[in-house]
């Protein structure tokens, strides 16, 4: 590990924070841009030191991180999904002109171009489908087409629509609290909170969401997760379940949007309890499987082996762009209805943009956040009707029905929180809709 320490310039509980320097800062100082952390020169390194790799946090460092996270399945505890037999293959439509398109980011004056910002946001692979083909497939780093890279809170939309689709079929009431379906969450936060409230992230929790200290709630929450190994911080590693269990009621559910990821993991748990399968279980059964994977996946585990369904689900990049263009078609694809429509309607313009402006989250205004999914404003309202998945690092599924676009992007930025690449990457997805719509 000697020679790894060489490739850490900075660890991300010194450095990240839950909120932006400022919308001008795009230099990310302190940081090596993304040609000099490309772990390719040295993936010898990361292959020698395989064995022992996860037996403590040193992997999450930046920049070990952009090699780490398209092999997370190789140093933490997983369970795999098998690829599908016959998946729905793409056609393609290549168009490297998506290179040249420019947009201006938030709080600049100056255009950059959709290829200036993949470098800039160091991804890892970038798929824009347009009209369910191909226009631009591209690689970095450390993953390839056949490679599962994590893809953090992106696994939260596909828990949330399984959760929706339960709710369809008449297995879950939105309406019930947390403790009808749990009894065991009697005593904590999510005792009294409907399971809507769950869903959308409108529960009033004691815990923050802040990735600037070891031993804080979020590393606390990624380590009982399975994510990172238990740290002096928490050297009792409980999982999702004793962790959602510890969090307490700080004020009154239902009023502000506050972006939790134990939400998820306990609204894992209310599924298993309805269903009897985990989530990785449950969305393969209600979606997955019927629309195909090309290659294998796997989720994350708790010591339990409970998955990680705050954000432990890692595909390639192809499975993510399958999945996107499943939403853009309102649940269907190939003639069959694989989800409902009304579910993916439900998620497109449901959720509450008062609740979320609550929030304060000034790089996304106009927002709402909906069963697990993120939405634009429609564009009556100035924005394009768009909704996402989106993960920290620079995860992200971005879906524009009206432009009938697709972008799945997996990234390995070096600031956790996607407030530090909104500013760019927002601007830059609607730029490449505009281009696409109006071909």
């Amino acid at each position: 590990m000697r020679q790894l320490q060489t490739l850490r310039f900075i660890s991300p509980a010194s450095a990240e924070s839950s909120s932006p320097v400022g919308v001008q800062d795009l230099a990310y100082p302190g940081f090596a841009d993304a040609a000099a952390t490309d772990p390719t020169p040295h993936a010898a390194l990361f292959t020698a030191a395989l064995p022992g790799a996860g037996r403590d946090a040193a992997f999450y460092d930046f920049p070990a991180r952009r090699y780490w996270l398209s092999h997370i399945d190789r140093i933490r505890p997983v369970t795999t999904i098998a690829p599908t037999a016959s998946p729905t293959p793409f056609d393609k439509a290549l168009a490297p002109s998506m290179n040249e398109v420019e947009f201006v980011p938030l709080g600049r004056s100056q255009p950059l171009t959709w290829a200036d910002s993949l470098t800039a946001n160091y991804a890892d692979g970038i798929i824009i489908l347009h009209r369910g083909r191909i226009v631009q497939e591209s690689y970095f780093g450390a993953l390839s087409a056949e490679r599962p890279h994590i893809s953090f809170s992106v696994t939260k939309s596909f828990v949330g629509l399984a959760a929706s689709v339960l709710i369809a079929q008449g297995q879950l009431d939105p309406r019930k609290p947390g403790a009808h379906y749990v009894s065991a969450l009697r005593d904590c936060a999510f005792g009294d909170a409907t399971v809507d409230e769950i869903l959308d992230m409108t529960t009033a929790l004691s815990v923050t969401e802040d990735f600037t200290a070891l031993g804080s709630d979020a590393y606390r929450m990624l380590e009982h997760s399975g994510f990172l190994p238990p740290s002096a911080h928490n050297p009792t590693n409980g999982g999702t379940r004793t962790y959602a269990q510890s969090v307490r009621k700080c004020g009154a559910h239902g009023v502000s949007f506050a972006y939790r990821t134990v939400n998820t993991d306990a609204l894992a748990w209310i599924l298993f309890a309805i269903t009897g399968q985990h989530c990785d279980s449950l969305i393969r059964s209600l979606f997955w499987d019927q629309l195909g994977r090309e290659q294998h996946a796997y989720m994350v585990t708790d010591p339990s082996g409970t998955p990680f369904a705050g954000g432990g689900l890692g595909l390639c990049l192809r499975d993510l762009a399958r999945f996107g263009e499943l939403m853009r078609c309102d649940g269907a694809v190939g003639g069959r209805q694989l989800v409902p429509s009304n579910c993916v309607a439900d998620i497109r313009t449901g959720g509450s943009s008062e609740a979320f402006h609550r929030a304060g989250l000034e790089t996304l205004p106009g927002w709402r956040y909906r069963r697990m999914w993120w939405g634009a404003p429609p564009r009556s309202a100035g924005g394009n009707g768009a909704f996402m998945a989106r993960g920290i690092h620079g995860q992200a599924l971005y879906v524009d029905p009206d432009s009938e676009v697709v972008i799945a992007r997996f990234a390995s930025h070096p600031m956790a929180s996607n407030l530090f690449l909104d500013p760019m990457s927002i601007p830059a997805y609607t730029a490449i809709c505009d281009a696409l719509r109006a071909r």
